[in-house]
């Protein structure tokens, strides 16, 4: 299914439905006429090294011819008869200003290997596979992703230059990675150091970082931990892919924890997490739904009594 291959996410799906079947056709594809012998077709097949060439009748698409056309010719001593008489017919096509959603569509319904597309009044201008599809989703997201470095990239120079940003830092977080739980906090705490800020600072936003962490490799399908940490204090975003709190009030609550028996039989879920780290924290607000959770926190560099 070329729809599961490239996946169902939003940025995926934005580009299904903006792509038009003309931006991922190959132009201009090479084809056979119908009273062109299958020797003719299978040697242009093995030049080009493909496996199917549109059969044209007077410019007109009457027919494809595969790989297969050429095994029956073979099989039945027949491989110097006209195309006509071997090609598959009738043909499934495309139309050019088609959205590439139908495409796909046409491919998982379908299920051949190539599609001729043609204009309005049926003049042929390429062919499209499901190759030629996912390909073509590769090259867009790698622009969008870039455009979206660029913008990323300026917001943060432009953040930075006004809040005095000192470091930013981020680390993955992997589903029961226990191994290296910690990791990412006790970057932040050897930082925090490195810049001079206080020890109960220091303490607190170690706390926070390292709850919000082990509740990801605990709860979550994996995500990130980031840290920006400036002259005012310390903001943490703890940001995974899912499955997303049910309730965050009951969450919240001390002793509440949904750790399976395992994992409270190696001594996690005790239900502290969250509480601790909102206890610790100045500003703290948690966004959550079944595409993923984010909880900001934020501490303060002036520091204060738990």
């Amino acid at each position: 299914d070329v729809f599961q291959q490239t996946g169902n996410s939003g940025p995926i799906l934005e580009l299904i439905y903006k792509l038009k079947v003309a931006d991922v056709m190959t132009h201009n594809p090479k084809t056979i006429a119908v009273h062109n012998t299958m020797r003719d077709a299978q040697k242009i097949m093995r030049e080009l090294g493909i496996s199917g060439l549109p059969v044209l009748d007077n410019s007109r698409l009457v027919g494809i011819v595969t790989i297969g056309n050429i095994i029956d010719a073979f099989d039945a001593g027949d491989i110097n008869a006209a195309v006509k008489n071997y090609m598959s017919t009738p043909v499934v096509t495309l139309e050019d200003d088609m959205p590439l959603s139908y495409a796909i569509t046409f491919v998982n319904k379908y299920h051949f290997r190539r599609y001729p597309v043609i204009s309005k009044t049926g003049v042929l201008l390429g062919i499209i596979t499901a190759t030629d599809i996912i390909k073509s989703l590769l090259i867009e997201m790698n622009t969008e992703f870039t455009k979206l470095e660029t913008i990323f990239k300026k917001e943060t120079e432009k953040h930075v230059e006004q809040e005095g940003i000192l470091e930013s830092l981020q680390f993955p977080t992997i589903k029961y990675d226990f191994e290296h739980a910690g990791t990412a906090s006790t970057e932040l705490k050897n930082t925090l150091k490195k810049h001079g800020f206080d020890n109960a600072i220091i303490r607190r936003a170690s706390i926070v970082s390292y709850e919000l962490e082990l509740n990801q490799i605990i709860h979550s399908d994996g995500g990130f931990m980031q840290y920006t940490i400036s002259r005012k204090g310390v903001e943490i975003l703890a940001k995974d892919r899912g499955p997303g709190i049910q309730d965050i009030q009951l969450a919240l609550r001390e002793g509440f924890s949904t750790a399976n028996d395992w994992i409270r039989s190696i001594g996690f879920g005790a239900g502290l997490g969250l509480p601790n780290a909102r206890k610790s924290s100045d500003e703290f607000s948690i966004d959550s739904s079944t595409r993923g959770t984010m909880v900001r926190a934020y501490i303060f560099a002036q520091p204060r009594e738990l």
